[in-house]
């Protein structure tokens, strides 16, 4: 299985687009509004490496973040998720869920330090992201670095075996049960399961 195509594109290899529409080699389950507006629907979803020169004709919506490094871990905490975490597109991972998020104005006007106390001391956001490590596998793409205009703040992307189902929800549930989720002002849930060659 393979977890991007690679079209023809500009840009960095950090840059990540997520297409949905008609095409693609994932299929949209369903796509929920957790918090917020929902986006319009789409059948299936590609995920694509790089800047696409244009979309293809039949897209709903295209999403693109960043790679970056971890903001708001220690040497401590990015040793065990080194250790733990393993690469998306597993051969057995034909489960997905991409969910895109934005925090609101509040959480934007503190300041670094301020928003590790909330995300880690308090909400335990890392120690339970490790519970689920290695099943459930993750990607984070930072949509702020390119320009703070857009819809989301974040682009989360896991994918997992059928297996971790439940595992997954539990984890999701876990962390909306937090107080770092307070400060989501928008949040939308998008199920997939692979159904490429």
């Amino acid at each position: 299985m393979s977890l991007t195509s690679t079209p023809t594109t500009s840009g960095s290899d950090r840059l990540y687009t997520f297409v949905g529409g008609k095409s693609g080699p994932w299929k949209v389950t369903s796509c929920l509004p957790v918090k917020g507006d929902t986006l319009p629907p789409a059948d299936r979803m590609e995920v694509l490496q790089g800047t696409l020169t244009s979309p293809p004709h039949d897209t709903s919506w295209m999403l693109q973040g960043v790679t970056s490094n971890e903001r708001y871990v220690t040497r401590d905490e990015k040793t065990q998720l080194v250790a733990r975490q393993v690469a998306l597109g597993r051969p057995e991972a034909r489960c997905a869920a991409f969910i895109p998020i934005r925090k609101n104005a509040a959480w934007w006007a503190m300041t670094q330090d301020e928003r590790r106390a909330v995300f880690e001391d308090r909400s335990h956001h890392i120690q339970t992201g490790l519970k689920y490590l290695p099943g459930v596998a993750r990607r984070l793409h930072h949509c702020r670095d390119l320009g703070e205009q857009g819809p989301f703040d974040f682009l989360t992307y896991f994918d997992y075996p059928q297996t971790e189902i439940t595992a997954f929800e539990d984890l999701v549930a876990a962390l909306r049960a937090t107080e770092e989720w307070k400060y989501v002002g928008r949040e939308v849930d998008v199920r997939l399961v692979w159904d490429g060659a």
